[in-house]
């Protein structure tokens, strides 16, 4: 063999060479591309594998669903207390209502609206139309629940024994006493009748039981 023969022949092998290796070894991607076909392949299941992972994601998590439970109904519960606060004003009602005829007299007599009183005082007697004989006396800074009493003087006297209150009134004047707090809430309460008597008594005052003008007689 001629030496351009063999030259020929050395620069021919090299290049087929590198022909087969290149024909031998897939090419290589980006690492970019590589990383973001990688994380597609693993977040996309298809078939019988989104199922499993569908199962293990529920399963893992240890929630249970439950059936809604049925709602309250609210209109039920305002009844039931509405029926409820009547057999308690009822029984209320019927154990107030146990006054004497003596004690119906009296309320009869009671004066009822506002009694100017003194300083600048009012205070307010109102019927309990429900519950016969009751009264409501009220004023700046309190309430009662008054029922009559008999008296052995005739007054007409009304009470509330659990707040102590006593409602006394008089033929020229009425007053509001607190007896557990020892104290006179309002005095010199009086309605147009009363007014009237107040003056004419003290135009026309009654005799004394004793005149002292004249010398007593032995």
């Amino acid at each position: 063999m001629s030496r351009s023969a063999l030259a020929v022949l050395a620069l021919v092998l090299p290049v087929a060479a590198l022909a087969q290796a290149g024909s031998s070894t897939p090419a290589k991607l980006p690492a970019a591309e590589k990383q973001t076909a990688v994380s597609a392949k693993s977040s996309t299941p298809s078939g019988s594998n989104a199922a499993a992972s569908k199962t293990t994601k529920i399963a893992s998590s240890g929630k249970k669903t439950l059936p809604s439970a049925a709602p309250v109904s609210s209109t039920s519960s305002r009844t039931q207390l509405h029926s409820a606060a009547v057999q308690v004003a009822a029984g209320i009602r019927a154990a107030e209502a146990a006054l004497t005829p003596g004690e119906l007299a009296i309320a009869q007599q009671v004066h009822r609206g506002v009694l100017p009183c003194e300083l600048g005082a009012s205070v307010t007697v109102d019927a309990d139309e429900r519950v016969p004989g009751y009264f409501t006396v009220s004023g700046k800074g309190f309430r009662y629940r008054m029922h009559p009493v008999e008296t052995s003087t005739g007054a007409i006297r009304l009470e509330d024994k659990q707040a102590g209150a006593v409602w006394l009134q008089l033929a020229n004047k009425s007053m509001l006493m607190n007896q557990k707090q020892g104290r006179r809430i309002a005095d010199e309460c009086a309605n147009a009748e009363q007014v009237a008597t107040a003056t004419a008594l003290k135009n026309n005052p009654p005799p004394a039981l004793i005149d002292v003008s004249e010398p007593v007689k032995r």
